[in-house]
Order: C-alpha cells, then sequence, then structure tokens
C-alpha cells in the first residue's frame, strides 16, 4: 500500500520537546476525561508522520529492547501461510509494546513538567510502561488504578517505582481522580494511545519488522486504542510497501469492524484480551486506521485461547490475550492469509499465572488430551484398581480420581468413579472407553 494519510503535518521537529496546552487550547483536565473509553471530539485528529516514527526510533535507540522477528516454520505449516515471522514484543522490559511510546512521550518533556512528574490511567501494561521509564528518567510517575485491580499488577507497578492511586470501581471515578490529581499537582498526562509521540514510538515496531523480515504479503496487528496499529501502518505505507496492515479486534469490542460492515452487534463484556478491550479509539489513530488498514478481523475468546497455548507450545514464549489476538487472527480465519508471508506481532506476554494455566488446560480439554470419565463399577475391594490398570494398560494417565457413593442414582452396591484422565486425544479417549466397556463398566464421558 502506499496511500498516505490525509494530513501530511509533520511533528518531527517537536520530538525533542514537549506538547503542552496552550493559552488557547485544551486543559490538561480535559485530556483526562478524554483517556481510557471516551474521545474529545475538539482534539485535533492530526496523525504523526513517518518522519516522526523515523525520529523517534533514533531517539529510542538503546532505550528499550530491540525486539526478535523470528521466522516461525511450524506456525506457518499449522496455519496454511507461506510464511509467518513474528514480533516478539513480549520481551520488551516491562513485557510489552507499551515500552516504545512510553519512553517517547517522556523524553520529550522540557526541563519543567520532567520536575513536576506525570500521571497515567491503566490497569495494565501502559502503566507498566510509565512506571518504568519514569523511574529511569528520575521522573516521579503517578498511577491511577481501579480499585479492583489484581493486587499483582498493583504491587509490579510499585515496584517499578510509580505511586499508585486506587481510585474506586467504577471507570467515571477512575476519570474524576486522575483529573483530580492533574490540576492539583500539575502533572503531564501520558494517554495511552492517542498522542502523536506515542503513536510515532510504536511504530518503530513496524519499521524493525520490516528491517527483518523484508517485504511481507501482510502484517497482523491488534487493535485496542489504534497506537500500535496506527503506527505500524504508518511505518508499511511509508515504505511503500504493497503488503497489507490487517487489523484484530476482539469480537466483544468489534467498533471498528461493525463500522466497517465486517461483525455482528458487539456482545461487549468480559475478553481474556482485555488490553485491546476500547470502546473506541483514539481520533489520530482512527485516521491512520481509516486510511491505512486494509482489512479488520474480529477473533473468538476460544481462538485467542488457542493462539495462547500455541505460542508457548510451539514458540515457547508466553502471550497475554491481546498479544495473542494478532495469531487468533490467523488461526480463526485461515483463508485470509493461506500461501502468504505474513507478520504477527506478539504484542505482549503480561498474563496471570492461574489464567495461563486455566487457558493450557481448557485446551487440552478441547483437543480432547483431557477427558472426565464416570466409570460405573461394583462396589467391591479390587474395583478401583482395575479400572486404574485398565487406563494404564492403555497408555493413558489418571490426573484425578473420586468415588461418588452417596450422590449417585445407583444401587447401593455399585458405585460411580469420577476419573480425570490425560490421554494422546479424542481418538485414544474412545478407545479408552471402548476397553472399560469390554471389562464390564459403564461409562460417560462427562462435561470438564
Amino acid at each position: 500500500m502506499s496511500t498516505r494519510p490525509r494530513c501530511a503535518t509533520s511533528l518531527s521537529d517537536d520530538v525533542l520537546r514537549d506538547h503542552h496546552p496552550s493559552p488557547g487550547e485544551r486543559s490538561p483536565a480535559v485530556d483526562a476525561r478524554a483517556m481510557i473509553g471516551a474521545v474529545a471530539t475538539t482534539a485535533p485528529a492530526d496523525p504523526p508522520t513517518i518522519r516522526d516514527v523515523e525520529a523517534a526510533r533514533v531517539r529510542l535507540d538503546g532505550g528499550i529492547v530491540r525486539t526478535p522477528c523470528l521466522r516461525s516454520r511450524t506456525l506457518a505449516d499449522l496455519t496454511g501461510a507461506a510464511e509467518i515471522w513474528v514480533k516478539f514484543e513480549n520481551l520488551q522490559f516491562t513485557g510489552s509494546f507499551k515500552d516504545r511510546g512510553s519512553l517517547l512521550r517522556l523524553l520529550a518533556l522540557d526541563e519543567r513538567h520532567h520536575a513536576r512528574g506525570v500521571i497515567a490511567l491503566s490497569a495494565g501494561n501502559h502503566a507498566q510502561g510509565v512506571a518504568h521509564h519514569a523511574a529511569r528518567l528520575g521522573i516521579h510517575a503517578t498511577i491511577v488504578m481501579p480499585s479492583t485491580t489484581p493486587y499483582a499488577k498493583v504491587n509490579r507497578t510499585r515496584l517499578l517505582g510509580a505511586e499508585v492511586v486506587l481510585a474506586g470501581r467504577e471507570r467515571s471515578e477512575c476519570v474524576a481522580t486522575t483529573e483530580r490529581l492533574v490540576e492539583e499537582r500539575q502533572l503531564t498526562l501520558v494517554h495511552p494511545y492517542d498522542d502523536p509521540l506515542i503513536i510515532a514510538g510504536q511504530g518503530t515496531c513496524g519499521l524493525e519488522i520490516h528491517d527483518d523480515a523484508g517485504p511481507l504479503d501482510g502484517v497482523v496487528v491488534p487493535i485496542g486504542g489504534g497506537g500500535l496499529s496506527g503506527g505500524v501502518a504508518l511505518a508499511f505505507a511509508a515504505r511503500g510497501e504493497e503488503g497489507e496492515i490487517v487489523g484484530v479486534q476482539s469480537e466483544r469490542y468489534d467498533t471498528i469492524a461493525r463500522a466497517r460492515g465486517l461483525a455482528a452487534p458487539t456482545v461487549t463484556g468480559a475478553t481474556l484480551a482485555d488490553g485491546i478491550a476500547v470502546k473506541s479509539p483514539g481520533l489520530r489513530n482512527l485516521t491512520l486506521i481509516d486510511e491505512l488498514v486494509a482489512d479488520v478481523r474480529t477473533v473468538s475468546e476460544e481462538s485467542i485461547e488457542r493462539a495462547i497455548a500455541q505460542f508457548l507450545d510451539i514458540e515457547k514464549s508466553v502471550a497475554e490475550g491481546a498479544g495473542a489476538a494478532a495469531l487468533a487472527a490467523v488461526l480463526e480465519h485461515p483463508e485470509r492469509f493461506r500461501g502468504r508471508r505474513v507478520g504477527v506481532i506478539l504484542s505482549g506476554g503480561n498474563i496471570d499465572a492461574r489464567v495461563l494455566a486455566s487457558v493450557l488446560l481448557r485446551g487440552l480439554v478441547r483437543d480432547g488430551r483431557i477427558a472426565h470419565l464416570r466409570v460405573e463399577a461394583d462396589d467391591l475391594p479390587g474395583s478401583l484398581a482395575d479400572v486404574t490398570r485398565i487406563i494404564s494398560d492403555s497408555g493413558a494417565d489418571v490426573v484425578e480420581v473420586s468415588h461418588q457413593r452417596l450422590l449417585t442414582e445407583l444401587p447401593a452396591r455399585r458405585v460411580d468413579i469420577d476419573v480425570m484422565v490425560e490421554t494422546r486425544g479424542a481418538e485414544h479417549t474412545e478407545q479408552l472407553i471402548a476397553l472399560l466397556r469390554d471389562a464390564g463398566h459403564g461409562v460417560r464421558l462427562r462435561p470438564t
């Protein structure tokens, strides 16, 4: 694609200095009200240009990780793509691409605003990116988080050097607290995505993909607030590449896909991909997405879970829900990418250990590798041993086992034995069931 954004205004001359409202512009308080999930209609829609992204790359050199972009033959074979190149942004110090834009924005502070400090509203990767780089640069960072934020995320942000303010359960309470602190302390708001410097910083990821993988038929990018997708699209369009930028949204937060008539009405609610659970991207990002993102696909929760499991199993790399969304799109829409050279951005790897464990176990269940069997047997000594022997002889493994003598409709001399087994897959499970039935046991496959 070679299309350029409508607005040719460049901000590259301003990369080394701050952007703050002049007497006739919006106040920081209005910016606070325009944070996550809302867009200020008075905000200028001018996006950055490729000059800004190139300048950002120079400015960020040595301050962030130059993450690898590697070819995955196994993922290509799995999906039918000619080649798949994975950009491992989960290897940034704080575990996500957010390090890029956060650092660039902080580097642009002048001496006065550097001394006053910054503030961000985030319970996720943006919080950690701001906290880490602010501490490195000697800037006091205040991070406003909902009171429902998991303790591990709160503690991690504090350990990175930030002051964490828990501000209530509702988003409106967090925005109000952010607005108040901006006014009281004269802090600089670091927006998670709708800021030219944030977008330019995220766009450096696209430059690196181009350098490492060469010309691609397409690059798949998760879309939340749009900073990453807008920046990467800009980087590739400016290179005159013919390859498409394909955006990915959770089917539960599919604003752009619905606007393009590519998705059914949104479901909303909880999603594993909470990092892209944004109701509307920023105005600057929308300008870039509208003109430079060729296609937007939605992905199901099951596809996101599958992508997380595939990254761990195949690439030995941890992905969070949003971080796995690009691969999820290739897995869910293989016809879209078949036979093509495709880049996918693993945008982050900050996933709770319990959630990751649940995702992996659920994947084993879907693949038929873990099954819950209810086996009916005589309530006599040796019955359990007989059942476990048959399981062992079949090559399956017992994960859990329990007797049901009381909560059962069987006669008093019979017992239900609930067995969780690990097998080689669905076909092996069916073979095991047949062996148990041949031995005279009633067997039912139970929901897991």
